[in-house]
């Protein structure tokens, strides 16, 4: 009777299969992975599919960093390896898509290009130059460079017109349009420092147009200087022309005196501070 029940029990409860096992990548060679990389393509297996994929892309990510850094090395230093890296990633990706071996085609050359081809196009999406601009500043920079190697010294003006076969304006005009900048932020650290005490670009911008406090302080302890033992007329010709800017006939009609004797007096005191302060040939009061 308890034979029957067991029995019985078996055949409700039927044995279940064994489970498949997926196969660990890591044991196999790239070589290997592509096989079943395109045995699952060829049977549509999304989930293996998927799983294949993303190991060739780690397996493949040397060689995506190797062409960022190559790239990286003549671009200006607002950009980051990683968005480089990251953009080679998208080539890499649409190389493995796209990939057809019964063409008999390595799968490193042909993912070079596609790794390389997609950092540039980003590149390109992010200037704000037109590449139309880049190319002119290209060529005329290589007919630059090879002329100057060949005479030894930097062409003339007709020299580079000749060899680019332009005429002079024509140059005039593609130099111009060719000198376009490149940008830069002025959040991006002066240093290498990732602190809080790290400088910005912008904390050290020079304003141009800004007072210099201490080359206004050397201004006037230097025009006191020279004109305390000067006269109270002849003080007030030398800071109304030098401080204020009026000229000699304006100051000639404060003064009620001609033009002709403000120039007189104004020619006095320059030579006596001259003398005084023993100047040489070149500054700013010959």
């Amino acid at each position: 009777m308890v034979k029957k029940k067991i029995a019985e029990a078996e055949v409700k409860e039927p044995k279940k299969s064994a489970k498949k096992t997926e196969v660990d990548l890591t044991t196999l060679q790239t070589e290997q992975i592509w096989e079943l990389y395109h045995a699952a393509r060829a049977k549509k297996n999304t989930t293996e599919l998927e799983r294949l994929r993303n190991s060739l892309l780690e397996r493949h990510q040397p060689l995506v960093r190797y062409i960022a850094e190559r790239l990286l090395q003549t671009l200006p230093k607002s950009i980051e390896l990683d968005d480089l890296m990251s953009w080679g990633n998208f080539g890499l990706m649409d190389a493995i898509r796209g990939f057809e071996p019964e063409r008999n085609i390595k799968f490193k050359t042909y993912c070079t290009t596609r790794i390389r081809g997609a950092i540039l196009d980003q590149l390109r999406s992010q200037d704000w130059v037109p590449r139309l601009v880049r190319l002119k500043a290209s060529k005329i920079d290589r007919a630059l460079q090879k002329l100057t190697g060949e005479y030894g010294r930097e062409p003339t003006h007709a020299e580079l017109a000749e060899a680019l076969k332009m005429d002079h304006g024509e140059l005039i005009a593609e130099m111009e349009g060719a000198s376009a900048k490149a940008m830069f932020s002025l959040s991006e650290k002066w240093d290498d420092r990732d602190d809080e005490s790290a400088v910005e670009k912008v904390d050290v911008l020079e304003d141009r147009r800004a007072v210099d406090p201490v080359g206004e302080l050397h201004k006037r302890d230097m025009m006191l200087y020279m004109t305390k033992s000067l006269s109270h007329k002849e003080r007030f010709i030398i800071e109304q022309y030098y401080q204020v800017g009026h000229t000699m006939r304006e100051i000639g009609e404060m003064l009620a005196l001609t033009e002709s004797r403000v120039c007189q007096i104004h020619s006095n005191v320059i030579a006596r501070m001259k003398d005084m302060l023993g100047q040489k040939d070149g500054t700013l009061l010959q």
